[in-house]
């Protein structure tokens, strides 16, 4: 097992890719905090997960919430050694000049302002350990923008230098910092991120981009997130790679 007696946290784990991940790392021996803003959902995963995963009810953009996720690891399972940053939040594809100043402000706190949080209070724990393993998840719209996305392509983009910067920073440290960055994928946001219905006539818009032909899945995500987690990439750091077909190509 790539993760036997790691301890991880992944955000937004109630579903689509960080349900994945949550359950992609039980799977490999580590035990995980099940955090979503759905608390019953996290719940849900982690009782199916079983012994090897508890629930956390958390909103990322609150530091308390924070503190209170960070401390179920310790309490729970000893302490922490892989924090996904997985949660995530965009505002509807329309005109950058129609977003709103809250949609604004609610992106950027959830896509941006998580990663500050969880950092200020995982790094004193993974320290603890010895070092440990960060993961943003980014998105190729922070490396290749679409229009209509603009203030989410911006969040994105933040989290892809925040994670070159902290990778930097944390080296000396044994802390490796790396992000994902998914094309657009079959999850709840997805019609947020198309902005119009999901029917098949508008998805092959989204798909004639793409070299690969198709939307990412959940299960390319997490297994993305178990090699940058595993010991096979301990040599690997400030890296945000791309899983998404050639979209970025």
């Amino acid at each position: 097992m790539k993760l036997k007696d790691k301890v991880a946290i992944v955000t937004g784990a109630a579903s689509g890719f960080g349900r994945a991940i949550a359950e992609t790392f039980a799977g490999e021996g580590a035990s995980v905090v099940v955090a979503d803003i759905n608390g019953a959902g996290a719940e849900e995963v982690a009782r199916a997960i079983s012994n090897s995963a508890v629930s956390a009810n958390v909103d990322v953009t609150r530091r308390e919430d924070v503190e209170a996720m960070i401390a179920s690891a310790v309490s729970n399972f000893g302490g922490l050694d892989i924090l996904v940053n997985n949660a995530g939040y965009t505002h509807v594809n329309q005109p950058l000049m129609d977003v709103s100043e809250e949609e604004f402000d609610r992106t950027f706190a959830v896509n941006v302002k998580a990663i500050y949080l969880a950092t200020l209070t995982a790094v004193p724990v993974l320290r603890a350990r010895g070092g440990g393993v960060i993961i943003n998840t980014a998105s190729t719209a922070g490396l290749r923008p679409r229009p209509g996305l603009t203030w989410y392509n911006g969040s994105k983009g933040a989290a892809v230098t925040l994670t070159k910067s902290m990778a930097v920073e944390l080296a000396p440290e044994n802390i490796r910092v790396n992000a994902i960055c998914p094309v657009i994928g079959e999850t709840g946001m997805l019609e947020r991120f198309m902005g119009v219905p999901d029917t098949p006539e508008n998805r092959a818009k989204f798909l004639a981009t793409i070299p690969m032909g198709r939307m990412s899945r959940p299960a390319d995500i997490a297994g993305a997130a178990l090699y940058l987690a595993s010991p096979e990439a301990e040599f690997v750091t400030g890296v945000a790679l791309e899983v998404d077909g050639g979209r970025c190509v």
